[in-house]
């Protein structure tokens, strides 16, 4: 798994009797680690320069590990630290996150979870080592299947050329349209197997009760249909990679036997009891909260930490600053050609409107805007009225949409309160600020929790970390 035999790790606890247990449930990995009781001796130990991941209580008899959070965020910052502690709160948790801390795990928990979160640590921190060989790069406008030169685009294509030629498990995240397949093309096309299959599974595109033979194979009279043996997505990704797309939809049944898939390499058909092995490497994509997924009971905690070994997250076209016009650019020349027409520019007023528009589907809505627009129009510019969608002015309903507001229902609700979207006020005639209302309603929902930052993100249909964001921006607000 690693480089070097073994790995050095800093356990810092003063609970004698739980260190002992934590370096059991570590007995079988390749770590040498060194455990201390103090602030004091976590200090000495990081000063050494020569640990790979510190195990860390907040909770020390002579100093808070915050305190030795930030003495590694100073002195430290590349070193990965797993903060443990039986007095979870919010605002540590958002404090420890804003300090470095790779995970942060409320006691007690299982040996699994300090398992495969610790060997996922020291991963992503060898990936980011390599990342650092592309730094001095010239960034690049297309990779890979990709269009964009900003920031955040330029960080995905670096974590692709370190993830690529690594045999570990990558997980992709994006909404809807952000190009998870064509990422999931790009490591395999940066992968030792390149040459080998890539084979794409959409797990939400096929019925329950067939998946399982679309990703094993059956033999002839396994069910109903099957006239003849067939061979699976497993087996024809032998030696390749295996893309399963849409992963969190996957029937619960159907997890465990990939899960012994993944650990083991082999499998049966359906209807056949002969084991058969393949080499196959995986990658999976969700457009949703993976770890919320877990906490809704969706999605099996061991199988996510088998395959969240590498996260790559794909930002939204609208957080993707400036791509969007090289994007429809170029996506307008292909059109152009491929319906032999002659358009070649926009429009200034297309051009702002591209900009202005929120994208709620990101790539594949620009795409299929621009091929509806190229189809049925002639000429040299695309302007404003062949794009209909794009028409709604500042501040009109396009923007009312794109700020997250149902157009068909009122934005003053006779309500007070949260649930109405306003404050006791703006039932007498004022209108509390937005952003109040945002803070309000999720400061409701963590009480409404119990303090449980996965749940409340669950129940307000938005990701843990997007919630940890917007806790860092409330707590900034409040300062």
């Amino acid at each position: 798994m690693n480089d070097r035999v073994n790995q050095h790790i800093l356990l810092v606890e003063d609970e004698l009797s739980l260190a002992r247990v934590y370096e059991e449930y570590l007995r079988d990995e390749p770590y040498d680690i060194v455990h201390v009781d103090t602030g004091k001796g976590a200090l000495e130990n990081i000063g050494s320069g020569n640990l790979d991941a510190v195990i860390l209580d907040l909770r020390l008899p002579d100093m808070n590990g915050i305190e030795i959070l930030k003495h590694i965020q100073a002195n430290l910052p590349d070193l990965s630290v797993i903060v443990i502690t039986a007095h979870g709160s919010i605002n540590t948790a958002v404090q420890a996150m804003q300090l470095g801390a790779a995970d942060f795990l409320l006691k007690p928990f299982d040996p699994e979870r300090l398992i495969y979160t610790l060997r996922n640590t020291i991963e992503r921190q060898k990936l980011s080592h390599i990342v650092q060989v592309f730094q001095n790069k010239f960034d690049r406008r297309e990779y890979e299947g990709f269009i964009g030169s900003s920031l955040v685009m330029q960080a995905v294509y670096k974590i692709i050329d370190a993830a690529g030629p690594s045999s570990a498990s990558v997980f992709i995240t994006g909404e809807s349209g952000t190009g998870k397949e064509v990422c999931a093309e790009a490591i395999h096309a940066k992968s030792k197997r390149h040459d080998k299959p890539f084979i794409a599974l959409n797990c939400a595109a096929i019925p329950h009760d067939l998946i399982e033979s679309e990703i094993f194979g059956h033999v002839k009279g396994a069910f109903t249909g099957a006239v003849a043996d067939r061979d699976g997505a497993a087996t024809m990704a032998d030696g390749g990679t295996l893309f399963l797309d849409e992963v969190c939809e996957m029937d619960q049944g159907l997890q465990a036997k990939l899960l012994r898939f993944i650990q083991t390499g082999t499998f049966h058909k359906v209807g056949s009891s002969t084991v058969e092995k393949v080499d196959v490497r995986f990658v999976c994509a969700t457009n949703k909260d993976p770890w919320s997924e877990v906490e809704a009971g969706n999605f099996r905690e061991d199988l996510y930490f088998r395959l969240h070994v590498v996260p790559v997250v794909l930002p939204p076209l609208r957080e993707r600053n400036g791509d969007i016009v090289e994007i429809a650019q170029s996506f307008l020349l292909q059109y152009a050609h491929e319906e032999d027409k002659q358009f070649h520019q926009f429009d200034p007023q297309v051009i702002s409107a591209i900009k202005r528009h929120p994208w709620p589907g990101n790539v594949r809505e620009l795409q299929n805007s621009l091929r509806n627009a190229v189809v049925l129009n002639t000429g040299d510019t695309v302007t404003l009225e062949m794009m209909p969608q794009l028409q709604g002015a500042p501040g009109g309903l396009d923007d009312v949409r794109g700020a997250g507001f149902d157009a068909g229902k009122p934005l003053m609700s006779p309500s007070s309160g949260v649930d109405g979207g306003l404050s006791t006020e703006a039932a007498g005639g004022s209108i509390q600020p937005l952003w109040q209302v945002e803070q309000d309603h999720i400061k409701r929902a963590l009480d409404m929790c119990d303090g449980n930052v996965s749940r409340a993100a669950t129940l307000l249909e938005i990701g843990t970390s997007t919630l940890y964001r917007r806790l860092k921006e409330i707590e900034r607000a409040s300062s």
